[in-house]
């Protein structure tokens, strides 16, 4: 499963995921690339989970047939992404092509 972090989730995440396949927004050279477009990037470049920290996705975009996975976190803190790790892993389980998922706090 291709899985793509949006520029606001800490890069050390993906550490915390050791047997994914992530890659990071910089990291195909889409830094600064608005949601629409990325989403649509995203999809059209094979990928099928989007992670990202940016609460008010939804809002802001039309999700509705959409082929990408969105899972949103519940703060980017550095720190803190531990705590997140268990239930993401869950998430990244069971999350099907098309789902918003958000995860709670832990």
């Amino acid at each position: 499963m291709k899985i793509l972090f949006d520029e606001g989730v800490p890069r050390q995440l993906r550490g915390l995921l050791p047997g994914y396949q992530i890659t990071l927004i910089q990291e195909v050279g889409w830094g600064g690339v608005k949601n629409g477009l990325l989403l649509q990037l995203a999809e059209q470049n094979g990928f099928e989970i989007f992670i990202t920290s940016d609460q008010q996705l939804k809002s802001q975009q039309n999700l509705k047939g959409r082929k990408l996975a969105i899972i949103v976190l519940p703060y980017n803190r550095r720190k803190w992404m531990p705590l997140l790790v268990p239930a993401l892993k869950a998430a990244l389980e069971k999350v099907q092509p098309g789902d918003y998922f958000e995860l709670p706090p832990p």
